[in-house]
Protein backbone atom coordinates (compact mmCIF):
# COMPACT_ATOMS: atom_id res chain seq x y z
CA UNK A 1 0.00 0.00 0.00
CA UNK A 2 3.07 2.27 0.89
CA UNK A 3 4.52 1.03 -2.56
CA UNK A 4 1.10 2.80 -4.54
CA UNK A 5 1.46 5.81 -2.27
CA UNK A 6 4.82 7.31 -3.63
CA UNK A 7 4.03 6.33 -7.26
CA UNK A 8 1.05 8.34 -6.60
CA UNK A 9 2.77 11.45 -5.60
CA UNK A 10 5.45 10.95 -8.31
CA UNK A 11 2.85 11.35 -11.01
CA UNK A 12 1.53 13.94 -9.15
CA UNK A 13 4.53 16.09 -8.99
CA UNK A 14 5.60 15.08 -12.60
CA UNK A 15 1.86 16.74 -14.18
CA UNK A 16 2.44 19.82 -12.08
CA UNK A 17 5.79 20.00 -13.44
CA UNK A 18 4.77 19.78 -16.59
CA UNK A 19 1.63 21.76 -16.06
CA UNK A 20 4.03 24.95 -15.13
CA UNK A 21 5.99 24.68 -17.82
CA UNK A 22 3.65 24.88 -20.21
CA UNK A 23 1.77 27.66 -18.30
CA UNK A 24 5.59 29.56 -18.59
CA UNK A 25 5.70 28.89 -22.21
CA UNK A 26 2.41 30.25 -22.96
CA UNK A 27 3.29 33.58 -20.60
CA UNK A 28 6.35 33.88 -22.36
CA UNK A 29 4.41 33.76 -25.98
CA UNK A 30 1.41 36.04 -24.54
CA UNK A 31 4.76 38.64 -23.42
CA UNK A 32 6.68 38.08 -27.20
CA UNK A 33 3.80 38.61 -29.73
CA UNK A 34 1.21 40.87 -28.58
CA UNK A 35 -2.07 40.54 -30.13
CA UNK A 36 -2.87 42.50 -33.63
CA UNK A 37 -3.04 45.28 -34.12
CA UNK A 38 -0.96 46.90 -31.29
CA UNK A 39 1.84 44.81 -32.06
CA UNK A 40 1.90 45.48 -36.10
CA UNK A 41 3.06 49.27 -35.80
CA UNK A 42 6.34 50.74 -37.94
CA UNK A 43 7.80 53.32 -35.78
CA UNK A 44 10.21 55.16 -38.38
CA UNK A 45 12.15 56.47 -35.26
CA UNK A 46 11.30 55.03 -31.61
CA UNK A 47 11.64 57.55 -28.20
CA UNK A 48 14.58 55.02 -27.52
CA UNK A 49 16.47 56.48 -30.65
CA UNK A 50 15.92 53.39 -32.37
CA UNK A 51 14.87 53.67 -36.20
CA UNK A 52 11.96 51.87 -38.20
CA UNK A 53 10.96 49.21 -35.41
CA UNK A 54 8.00 46.74 -35.45
CA UNK A 55 7.05 47.98 -31.80
CA UNK A 56 3.84 48.99 -29.51
CA UNK A 57 2.11 52.47 -30.85
CA UNK A 58 3.26 53.66 -27.63
CA UNK A 59 6.86 53.09 -27.88
CA UNK A 60 7.21 55.71 -31.16
CA UNK A 61 8.61 59.09 -31.36
CA UNK A 62 6.05 61.34 -32.14
CA UNK A 63 8.37 64.81 -32.34
CA UNK A 64 9.33 66.76 -35.14
CA UNK A 65 12.03 65.35 -37.61
CA UNK A 66 14.62 68.32 -38.34
CA UNK A 67 14.75 67.34 -41.56
CA UNK A 68 11.73 67.02 -43.11
CA UNK A 69 10.06 69.40 -40.62
CA UNK A 70 6.97 67.07 -40.07
CA UNK A 71 6.43 64.68 -37.44
CA UNK A 72 8.21 61.23 -37.73
CA UNK A 73 6.18 58.70 -39.40
CA UNK A 74 3.97 55.13 -37.74
CA UNK A 75 1.98 53.36 -39.76
CA UNK A 76 -0.32 50.50 -38.40
CA UNK A 77 1.44 47.78 -41.01
CA UNK A 78 4.77 46.19 -40.62
CA UNK A 79 8.31 48.22 -41.53
CA UNK A 80 9.12 46.20 -44.59
CA UNK A 81 5.88 47.04 -46.53
CA UNK A 82 6.45 50.71 -46.04
CA UNK A 83 8.51 53.19 -48.36
CA UNK A 84 10.44 54.76 -45.69
CA UNK A 85 11.38 51.82 -43.86
CA UNK A 86 12.01 49.20 -46.62
CA UNK A 87 14.74 46.94 -46.67
CA UNK A 88 17.15 47.32 -49.42
CA UNK A 89 21.41 47.89 -49.86
CA UNK A 90 23.04 51.07 -48.16
CA UNK A 91 26.63 51.72 -50.18
CA UNK A 92 28.44 53.85 -48.47
CA UNK A 93 30.52 55.53 -50.93
CA UNK A 94 33.50 57.51 -49.16
CA UNK A 95 34.30 54.08 -47.83
CA UNK A 96 33.21 51.32 -50.53
CA UNK A 97 30.82 49.19 -48.27
CA UNK A 98 27.52 47.86 -48.84
CA UNK A 99 25.20 47.05 -46.57
CA UNK A 100 22.66 44.56 -47.13
CA UNK A 101 18.58 44.52 -45.66
CA UNK A 102 19.27 48.57 -44.94
CA UNK A 103 15.97 50.55 -43.93
CA UNK A 104 16.01 53.32 -46.47
CA UNK A 105 15.44 55.78 -43.43
CA UNK A 106 18.33 54.41 -41.65
CA UNK A 107 20.68 54.59 -44.45
CA UNK A 108 19.62 58.06 -45.12
CA UNK A 109 20.40 58.70 -41.77
CA UNK A 110 23.83 57.69 -41.99
CA UNK A 111 24.34 59.84 -45.58
CA UNK A 112 24.67 56.75 -47.30
CA UNK A 113 23.02 55.82 -50.92
CA UNK A 114 20.01 53.37 -50.77
CA UNK A 115 19.67 50.93 -54.04
CA UNK A 116 15.82 48.92 -54.12
CA UNK A 117 17.88 45.66 -53.26
CA UNK A 118 18.16 44.11 -49.94
CA UNK A 119 20.85 41.33 -51.14
CA UNK A 120 23.20 44.42 -53.03
CA UNK A 121 23.46 42.87 -55.99
CA UNK A 122 24.56 46.07 -57.94
CA UNK A 123 27.56 47.04 -59.88
CA UNK A 124 28.70 48.88 -57.13
CA UNK A 125 28.59 46.11 -54.01
CA UNK A 126 30.68 43.74 -56.72
CA UNK A 127 33.01 41.65 -54.82
CA UNK A 128 36.92 40.72 -55.47
CA UNK A 129 39.95 39.75 -53.57
CA UNK A 130 41.90 42.26 -52.81
CA UNK A 131 45.67 42.26 -52.31
CA UNK A 132 47.56 44.23 -49.72
CA UNK A 133 51.06 43.30 -49.19
CA UNK A 134 50.96 39.96 -47.97
CA UNK A 135 47.16 40.16 -46.66
CA UNK A 136 44.06 39.94 -48.92
CA UNK A 137 40.42 41.08 -48.09
CA UNK A 138 37.49 39.97 -49.87
CA UNK A 139 35.92 43.21 -50.62
CA UNK A 140 34.47 46.00 -53.34
CA UNK A 141 37.26 47.64 -55.44
CA UNK A 142 36.06 51.03 -53.63
CA UNK A 143 37.24 49.44 -50.26
CA UNK A 144 40.29 47.90 -51.97
CA UNK A 145 41.21 51.17 -53.15
CA UNK A 146 41.00 53.16 -49.60
CA UNK A 147 42.60 50.62 -47.71
CA UNK A 148 45.87 50.47 -50.71
CA UNK A 149 45.68 54.70 -50.39
CA UNK A 150 45.95 54.30 -46.17
CA UNK A 151 48.85 51.98 -46.23
CA UNK A 152 50.99 53.06 -49.10
CA UNK A 153 50.11 50.66 -51.28
CA UNK A 154 49.31 50.27 -54.89
CA UNK A 155 45.61 48.81 -55.79
CA UNK A 156 45.92 45.22 -56.83
CA UNK A 157 42.19 43.87 -57.33
CA UNK A 158 41.02 40.75 -59.17
CA UNK A 159 38.05 40.92 -60.03
CA UNK A 160 38.11 36.85 -61.05
CA UNK A 161 38.04 35.19 -57.90
CA UNK A 162 34.36 34.56 -56.99
CA UNK A 163 34.91 33.72 -52.85
CA UNK A 164 36.99 34.97 -49.87
CA UNK A 165 38.51 31.01 -49.55
CA UNK A 166 39.89 31.65 -53.18
CA UNK A 167 41.18 35.09 -51.69
CA UNK A 168 42.58 33.95 -48.68
CA UNK A 169 44.36 30.94 -50.62
CA UNK A 170 45.33 33.81 -52.99
CA UNK A 171 47.23 35.85 -50.42
CA UNK A 172 48.98 32.72 -48.98
CA UNK A 173 50.71 32.42 -52.47
CA UNK A 174 52.48 36.14 -51.68
CA UNK A 175 54.06 34.71 -48.60
CA UNK A 176 57.79 34.35 -48.56
CA UNK A 177 60.80 31.61 -47.66
CA UNK A 178 63.28 29.28 -49.28
CA UNK A 179 62.05 27.31 -52.15
CA UNK A 180 64.52 23.89 -51.95
CA UNK A 181 64.97 21.83 -54.48
CA UNK A 182 68.01 19.12 -56.51
CA UNK A 183 69.76 20.08 -59.47
CA UNK A 184 71.73 17.12 -60.37
CA UNK A 185 71.51 15.73 -56.96
CA UNK A 186 72.62 18.78 -55.79
CA UNK A 187 70.22 20.96 -53.17
CA UNK A 188 69.54 24.53 -53.70
CA UNK A 189 67.63 27.10 -52.59
CA UNK A 190 65.82 30.04 -54.49
CA UNK A 191 64.49 33.21 -52.51
CA UNK A 192 60.87 33.30 -53.32
CA UNK A 193 57.09 32.95 -53.06
CA UNK A 194 54.88 30.28 -52.40
CA UNK A 195 53.48 31.19 -55.64
CA UNK A 196 56.98 31.52 -57.12
CA UNK A 197 57.98 27.85 -55.98
CA UNK A 198 55.17 26.50 -57.42
CA UNK A 199 56.14 28.05 -60.97
CA UNK A 200 59.46 26.20 -60.29
CA UNK A 201 57.83 22.73 -60.36
CA UNK A 202 55.85 23.90 -63.36
CA UNK A 203 59.12 25.59 -65.34
CA UNK A 204 62.17 24.55 -63.99
CA UNK A 205 64.96 23.38 -65.72
CA UNK A 206 65.33 19.69 -67.04
CA UNK A 207 68.07 19.12 -64.80
CA UNK A 208 65.98 19.43 -61.88
CA UNK A 209 66.05 15.83 -60.42
CA UNK A 210 63.65 16.65 -57.14
CA UNK A 211 60.32 18.76 -56.93
CA UNK A 212 60.20 22.15 -55.13
CA UNK A 213 59.33 22.48 -51.34
CA UNK A 214 58.43 25.49 -50.14
CA UNK A 215 59.36 26.67 -46.76
CA UNK A 216 57.79 30.02 -45.22
CA UNK A 217 60.00 32.23 -43.41
CA UNK A 218 63.13 30.36 -43.93
CA UNK A 219 65.92 31.50 -45.42
CA UNK A 220 68.28 29.78 -47.85
CA UNK A 221 70.91 29.74 -45.58
CA UNK A 222 69.30 27.92 -42.73
CA UNK A 223 71.41 25.10 -41.32
CA UNK A 224 68.78 23.18 -41.00
CA UNK A 225 67.60 23.58 -44.83
CA UNK A 226 71.13 21.45 -46.22
CA UNK A 227 71.18 23.89 -48.88
CA UNK A 228 74.77 25.01 -50.95
CA UNK A 229 73.16 28.36 -50.16
CA UNK A 230 75.97 30.07 -47.20
CA UNK A 231 76.13 33.18 -45.43
CA UNK A 232 78.40 36.23 -46.69
CA UNK A 233 79.20 39.03 -46.18
CA UNK A 234 78.12 40.61 -49.02
CA UNK A 235 75.16 43.57 -49.72
CA UNK A 236 72.56 43.88 -52.05
CA UNK A 237 69.83 46.75 -53.33
CA UNK A 238 66.48 45.12 -54.35
CA UNK A 239 64.10 47.18 -56.23
CA UNK A 240 61.21 48.90 -54.38
CA UNK A 241 62.85 48.36 -50.83
CA UNK A 242 64.30 50.77 -48.44
CA UNK A 243 67.05 48.84 -46.66
CA UNK A 244 70.04 47.37 -47.69
CA UNK A 245 70.30 43.43 -47.80
CA UNK A 246 72.74 40.76 -46.83
CA UNK A 247 72.97 37.90 -49.85
CA UNK A 248 74.12 34.40 -49.57
CA UNK A 249 76.42 32.46 -51.66
CA UNK A 250 73.35 31.96 -54.45
CA UNK A 251 73.11 35.37 -54.59
CA UNK A 252 69.19 35.32 -52.50
CA UNK A 253 68.83 38.16 -50.20
CA UNK A 254 69.02 37.24 -46.85
CA UNK A 255 67.77 39.78 -43.51
CA UNK A 256 68.62 43.36 -43.90
CA UNK A 257 72.82 44.39 -43.04
CA UNK A 258 73.84 44.72 -40.09
CA UNK A 259 77.46 44.43 -38.50
CA UNK A 260 77.50 42.85 -36.07
CA UNK A 261 75.40 40.00 -37.21
CA UNK A 262 77.52 37.92 -40.12
CA UNK A 263 77.46 34.33 -39.29
CA UNK A 264 80.58 33.99 -37.53
CA UNK A 265 79.27 36.84 -34.74
CA UNK A 266 75.34 35.31 -34.67
CA UNK A 267 74.31 32.27 -36.54
CA UNK A 268 70.85 32.85 -35.85
CA UNK A 269 70.37 35.77 -38.07
CA UNK A 270 70.98 33.74 -41.23
CA UNK A 271 67.92 30.95 -40.09
CA UNK A 272 64.85 32.87 -40.66
CA UNK A 273 63.31 36.44 -41.79
CA UNK A 274 63.73 38.80 -39.76
CA UNK A 275 61.05 41.49 -39.88
CA UNK A 276 62.04 45.29 -40.30
CA UNK A 277 61.22 46.61 -36.70
CA UNK A 278 63.43 43.81 -35.16
CA UNK A 279 66.50 45.00 -36.91
CA UNK A 280 69.65 47.26 -36.85
CA UNK A 281 68.37 51.03 -35.15
CA UNK A 282 64.94 50.75 -36.42
CA UNK A 283 62.99 54.06 -36.10
CA UNK A 284 66.54 56.06 -36.54
CA UNK A 285 65.72 59.60 -36.74
CA UNK A 286 67.75 59.94 -40.18
CA UNK A 287 67.70 56.92 -41.66
CA UNK A 288 70.88 55.18 -40.86
CA UNK A 289 72.26 57.73 -43.21
CA UNK A 290 75.62 56.60 -44.28
CA UNK A 291 75.89 54.49 -41.78
CA UNK A 292 79.04 51.88 -42.23
CA UNK A 293 77.36 49.16 -39.65
CA UNK A 294 73.39 49.15 -40.04
CA UNK A 295 71.40 48.94 -43.28
CA UNK A 296 67.79 49.63 -42.51
CA UNK A 297 67.32 52.56 -44.50
CA UNK A 298 63.80 54.78 -44.41
CA UNK A 299 62.83 56.39 -47.66
CA UNK A 300 59.96 58.48 -45.36
CA UNK A 301 63.48 59.73 -43.22
CA UNK A 302 65.31 60.72 -46.14
CA UNK A 303 67.30 57.34 -46.43
CA UNK A 304 67.17 54.40 -49.52
CA UNK A 305 69.87 51.93 -50.25
CA UNK A 306 72.78 53.06 -52.09
CA UNK A 307 76.52 52.61 -53.41
CA UNK A 308 78.95 53.31 -50.59
CA UNK A 309 80.90 52.73 -48.38
CA UNK A 310 80.40 49.91 -45.39
CA UNK A 311 82.45 47.74 -43.12
CA UNK A 312 81.39 44.84 -45.41
CA UNK A 313 80.12 45.06 -48.48
CA UNK A 314 79.68 48.20 -50.95
CA UNK A 315 75.88 49.91 -49.78
CA UNK A 316 74.95 51.99 -47.57
CA UNK A 317 71.94 54.07 -46.58
CA UNK A 318 72.18 56.74 -49.01
CA UNK A 319 71.02 60.44 -48.09
CA UNK A 320 68.11 61.82 -50.39
CA UNK A 321 67.81 64.94 -48.67
CA UNK A 322 68.44 68.41 -50.14
CA UNK A 323 71.28 70.54 -48.58
CA UNK A 324 71.88 74.56 -49.16
CA UNK A 325 68.88 75.01 -51.47
CA UNK A 326 67.90 77.67 -53.73
CA UNK A 327 66.76 79.86 -50.15
CA UNK A 328 69.79 78.57 -48.52
CA UNK A 329 68.17 76.01 -46.55
CA UNK A 330 67.84 72.28 -46.37
CA UNK A 331 64.95 69.82 -46.75
CA UNK A 332 63.88 66.78 -46.01
CA UNK A 333 63.50 64.24 -48.70
CA UNK A 334 60.07 64.67 -49.74
CA UNK A 335 59.12 68.17 -48.25
CA UNK A 336 57.93 71.20 -50.51
CA UNK A 337 57.98 74.91 -49.67
CA UNK A 338 57.06 78.13 -51.35
CA UNK A 339 59.38 80.65 -52.91
CA UNK A 340 58.94 84.22 -53.97
CA UNK A 341 60.31 86.98 -55.95
CA UNK A 342 59.77 89.52 -53.62
CA UNK A 343 57.20 90.65 -50.84
CA UNK A 344 53.96 89.14 -50.69
CA UNK A 345 50.98 89.50 -49.44
CA UNK A 346 48.64 92.77 -48.52
CA UNK A 347 48.73 93.75 -51.72
CA UNK A 348 52.74 93.91 -51.72
CA UNK A 349 53.47 91.48 -55.04
CA UNK A 350 55.43 93.36 -57.46
CA UNK A 351 54.60 93.60 -60.75
CA UNK A 352 55.09 90.51 -63.19
CA UNK A 353 55.79 88.22 -60.16
CA UNK A 354 55.39 85.00 -59.90
CA UNK A 355 55.31 81.75 -56.85
CA UNK A 356 56.74 78.83 -57.11
CA UNK A 357 56.66 75.54 -55.29
CA UNK A 358 59.77 73.70 -54.73
CA UNK A 359 60.25 70.13 -53.80
CA UNK A 360 63.00 68.01 -52.52
CA UNK A 361 62.90 64.53 -54.69
CA UNK A 362 66.08 62.05 -54.01
CA UNK A 363 68.11 64.48 -53.13
CA UNK A 364 67.37 67.33 -55.87
CA UNK A 365 65.53 70.41 -55.63
CA UNK A 366 62.27 70.68 -58.27
CA UNK A 367 61.15 74.09 -59.34
CA UNK A 368 57.28 73.96 -60.26
CA UNK A 369 55.68 77.49 -61.28
CA UNK A 370 52.00 78.55 -59.76
CA UNK A 371 49.60 80.01 -63.00
CA UNK A 372 51.14 83.18 -64.09
CA UNK A 373 49.66 86.48 -63.45
CA UNK A 374 48.94 85.14 -60.25
CA UNK A 375 46.07 83.55 -61.08
CA UNK A 376 47.50 80.51 -58.41
CA UNK A 377 49.18 81.69 -55.04
CA UNK A 378 51.86 79.11 -53.16
CA UNK A 379 50.67 77.79 -49.32
CA UNK A 380 52.96 76.38 -47.36
CA UNK A 381 52.13 74.48 -44.11
CA UNK A 382 54.58 71.94 -41.53
CA UNK A 383 52.99 69.15 -40.23
CA UNK A 384 54.24 66.73 -37.21
CA UNK A 385 54.81 63.51 -38.07
CA UNK A 386 56.40 60.57 -36.42
CA UNK A 387 59.66 61.53 -38.13
CA UNK A 388 59.31 64.83 -37.00
CA UNK A 389 58.08 68.32 -38.37
CA UNK A 390 57.47 68.23 -41.96
CA UNK A 391 57.01 71.05 -44.18
CA UNK A 392 54.59 70.89 -47.75
CA UNK A 393 53.39 73.58 -50.08
CA UNK A 394 50.49 73.62 -52.74
CA UNK A 395 49.92 76.11 -55.72
CA UNK A 396 46.03 76.72 -55.69
CA UNK A 397 43.48 79.41 -57.21
CA UNK A 398 43.96 83.30 -55.80
CA UNK A 399 40.60 83.81 -54.86
CA UNK A 400 40.65 87.66 -55.00
CA UNK A 401 37.81 88.98 -57.45
CA UNK A 402 35.00 89.49 -55.20
CA UNK A 403 37.02 91.43 -52.13
CA UNK A 404 36.02 94.58 -52.95
CA UNK A 405 32.59 93.39 -52.57
CA UNK A 406 32.82 93.09 -48.86
CA UNK A 407 31.90 95.89 -46.61
CA UNK A 408 31.96 93.71 -43.19
CA UNK A 409 35.73 92.62 -42.04
CA UNK A 410 34.77 88.81 -40.76
CA UNK A 411 33.57 88.34 -44.47
CA UNK A 412 36.73 89.88 -45.74
CA UNK A 413 39.45 88.25 -43.64
CA UNK A 414 36.81 84.52 -44.69
CA UNK A 415 39.81 82.67 -45.58
CA UNK A 416 37.99 79.61 -46.40
CA UNK A 417 36.18 81.74 -49.15
CA UNK A 418 38.55 84.38 -50.18
CA UNK A 419 42.36 85.81 -50.06
CA UNK A 420 41.78 89.45 -49.01
CA UNK A 421 43.21 91.93 -46.09
CA UNK A 422 41.10 94.72 -44.50
CA UNK A 423 42.72 97.70 -44.83
CA UNK A 424 41.33 101.14 -42.29
CA UNK A 425 40.97 104.89 -43.64
CA UNK A 426 39.14 104.30 -46.63
CA UNK A 427 35.86 102.67 -47.73
CA UNK A 428 34.31 101.45 -51.07
CA UNK A 429 30.60 102.50 -52.43
CA UNK A 430 30.59 101.08 -55.55
CA UNK A 431 30.21 97.69 -56.97
CA UNK A 432 32.93 95.60 -58.38
CA UNK A 433 30.95 92.90 -60.29
CA UNK A 434 32.98 89.95 -58.51
CA UNK A 435 35.80 91.70 -60.01
CA UNK A 436 37.77 90.83 -63.11
CA UNK A 437 35.43 91.31 -65.88
CA UNK A 438 34.31 94.74 -64.86
CA UNK A 439 33.22 97.92 -66.66
CA UNK A 440 34.56 101.17 -65.60
CA UNK A 441 31.55 103.03 -66.79
CA UNK A 442 29.34 101.28 -64.05
CA UNK A 443 31.34 102.59 -60.71
CA UNK A 444 29.84 105.02 -58.95
CA UNK A 445 31.85 108.54 -59.08
CA UNK A 446 33.67 108.88 -55.80
CA UNK A 447 33.51 104.89 -55.06
CA UNK A 448 36.52 104.31 -52.93
CA UNK A 449 36.73 107.78 -50.16
CA UNK A 450 39.29 107.71 -47.85
CA UNK A 451 37.95 108.70 -44.27
CA UNK A 452 39.47 110.04 -41.23
CA UNK A 453 39.89 107.08 -38.79
CA UNK A 454 39.79 109.51 -35.79
CA UNK A 455 36.57 109.74 -36.07
CA UNK A 456 34.91 107.28 -34.13
CA UNK A 457 31.83 106.55 -36.25
CA UNK A 458 34.47 105.28 -38.77
CA UNK A 459 35.91 102.85 -36.40
CA UNK A 460 34.85 99.51 -37.77
CA UNK A 461 35.13 101.15 -41.45
CA UNK A 462 37.47 100.36 -43.86
CA UNK A 463 38.21 98.25 -47.83
CA UNK A 464 38.57 94.81 -48.24
CA UNK A 465 41.47 94.61 -50.95
CA UNK A 466 42.88 91.51 -52.81
CA UNK A 467 45.58 90.43 -50.23
CA UNK A 468 47.60 89.03 -53.60
CA UNK A 469 47.20 91.77 -56.35
CA UNK A 470 46.33 90.11 -59.69
CA UNK A 471 48.55 90.43 -62.61
CA UNK A 472 47.11 91.55 -66.20
CA UNK A 473 47.62 90.69 -69.54
CA UNK A 474 47.79 94.81 -70.35
CA UNK A 475 48.87 94.65 -73.72
CA UNK A 476 45.11 92.39 -74.75
CA UNK A 477 42.11 94.07 -73.45
CA UNK A 478 38.69 92.46 -72.33
CA UNK A 479 40.51 89.46 -71.03
CA UNK A 480 39.60 88.01 -67.28
CA UNK A 481 42.01 90.25 -65.86
CA UNK A 482 41.24 93.70 -67.76
CA UNK A 483 44.05 96.01 -66.52
CA UNK A 484 41.70 99.35 -67.52
CA UNK A 485 38.57 98.13 -65.42
CA UNK A 486 39.76 96.83 -62.71
CA UNK A 487 42.66 99.35 -62.02
CA UNK A 488 39.91 102.39 -62.73
CA UNK A 489 38.33 101.17 -59.65
CA UNK A 490 40.93 102.96 -57.81
CA UNK A 491 40.11 106.17 -59.50
CA UNK A 492 38.27 109.36 -57.95
CA UNK A 493 37.26 112.54 -58.92
CA UNK A 494 35.74 114.78 -56.50
CA UNK A 495 35.02 118.61 -55.71
CA UNK A 496 37.32 120.56 -53.11
CA UNK A 497 35.53 123.32 -51.83
CA UNK A 498 36.74 126.91 -50.28
CA UNK A 499 35.59 129.59 -48.36
CA UNK A 500 36.73 133.44 -48.81
CA UNK A 501 37.29 134.88 -45.99
CA UNK A 502 35.82 138.80 -45.60
CA UNK A 503 39.27 140.57 -46.24
CA UNK A 504 40.78 138.31 -48.87
CA UNK A 505 41.83 134.88 -48.92
CA UNK A 506 41.01 131.20 -49.03
CA UNK A 507 40.20 128.46 -46.84
CA UNK A 508 39.84 124.46 -47.61
CA UNK A 509 36.42 123.77 -45.92
CA UNK A 510 35.40 120.92 -47.87
CA UNK A 511 37.30 117.37 -48.83
CA UNK A 512 40.34 119.52 -47.98
CA UNK A 513 42.46 115.69 -47.15
CA UNK A 514 42.63 115.21 -51.60
CA UNK A 515 45.02 117.94 -50.85
CA UNK A 516 47.71 116.33 -48.61
CA UNK A 517 50.55 113.98 -49.78
CA UNK A 518 48.83 111.60 -47.44
CA UNK A 519 46.08 111.46 -49.31
CA UNK A 520 48.02 110.44 -52.41
CA UNK A 521 49.97 108.24 -50.81
CA UNK A 522 46.68 106.10 -49.28
CA UNK A 523 45.46 106.05 -52.99
CA UNK A 524 48.10 104.86 -54.04
CA UNK A 525 48.40 101.96 -51.90
CA UNK A 526 45.16 101.20 -52.56
CA UNK A 527 45.79 101.42 -56.48
CA UNK A 528 48.47 98.60 -56.47
CA UNK A 529 46.46 96.04 -53.84
CA UNK A 530 44.08 96.01 -56.73
CA UNK A 531 46.57 95.00 -58.89
CA UNK A 532 49.43 95.67 -61.57
CA UNK A 533 47.64 99.33 -61.17
CA UNK A 534 49.49 102.82 -59.37
CA UNK A 535 53.38 103.73 -58.68
CA UNK A 536 55.11 100.30 -57.91
CA UNK A 537 58.36 98.71 -58.74
CA UNK A 538 58.42 95.17 -60.84
CA UNK A 539 59.98 91.77 -60.59
CA UNK A 540 63.18 93.44 -62.30
CA UNK A 541 63.25 95.94 -60.06
CA UNK A 542 62.50 98.80 -61.90
CA UNK A 543 60.40 101.23 -60.30
CA UNK A 544 57.78 103.39 -62.66
CA UNK A 545 55.40 106.45 -61.22
CA UNK A 546 53.39 106.00 -64.63
CA UNK A 547 50.51 104.07 -63.11
CA UNK A 548 49.41 106.98 -61.30
CA UNK A 549 48.34 110.73 -61.80
CA UNK A 550 47.10 113.32 -59.29
CA UNK A 551 45.55 116.58 -60.86
CA UNK A 552 44.29 119.43 -59.18
CA UNK A 553 42.66 121.94 -61.29
CA UNK A 554 43.74 119.78 -64.45
CA UNK A 555 47.30 120.65 -63.13
CA UNK A 556 49.46 118.04 -62.45
CA UNK A 557 51.19 117.12 -58.87
CA UNK A 558 54.25 115.26 -58.20
CA UNK A 559 54.48 114.64 -54.51
CA UNK A 560 57.82 112.58 -53.46
CA UNK A 561 55.69 111.39 -50.45
CA UNK A 562 54.13 108.61 -52.81
CA UNK A 563 57.30 107.61 -54.63
CA UNK A 564 59.21 107.09 -51.37
CA UNK A 565 56.13 105.16 -49.59
CA UNK A 566 55.52 102.76 -52.93
CA UNK A 567 59.25 101.95 -52.94
CA UNK A 568 59.35 101.51 -49.21
CA UNK A 569 56.37 98.79 -49.94
CA UNK A 570 57.67 97.01 -52.80
CA UNK A 571 61.10 96.49 -50.67
CA UNK A 572 59.51 95.33 -47.31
Amino acid sequence: MAKKEVGKKKAEILFASIFFILLVLSFASAVTQPSWPSYNVCCEKTKTGAWCQNTLGTNCDSSVDPNTKSPFRMTPTSCDATSFCKPGCCIDTGEGLCMENTPQRVCQQTSGTWVDDAQCNVAQCDLGCCILGDQASFITLTRCKKLSAFYGLITNFKRDVSDETSCILLAQLEDKGACVYEVENIKTCKFTTRAGCLDTNKTGSSNMTSSATFYKDYLCSADSLGTNCGPTTQTTCIEGKDEVFFVDSCGNPANIYDASKTYEKDNAYWQKIVPKANSCSFGNANGNIGSKNCGNCEYFRGSICGKGSATYGGNVCKDLNCYNTENGKNYKNGESWCMYQGPVGNGRDLVGSRQFRHICINGEEITEACADFRNEVCIQNTLTTYAGSFIEAACRPNRWKDCLDQTEKDDCLNTDKRDCYWSTGAVFNGTSSGGGSVDASTQKSGGIKIIDTNNKDNANKGICLPNYPAGFQFWESGTTNDATAVCSLGSIKDQITYEKGLIGGEKCTGNCEMLTDEWANKMNNICTSLGDCGAYSNVAGKFTDKGVVWKVNNEKKVVQGILDSAKAKSNS
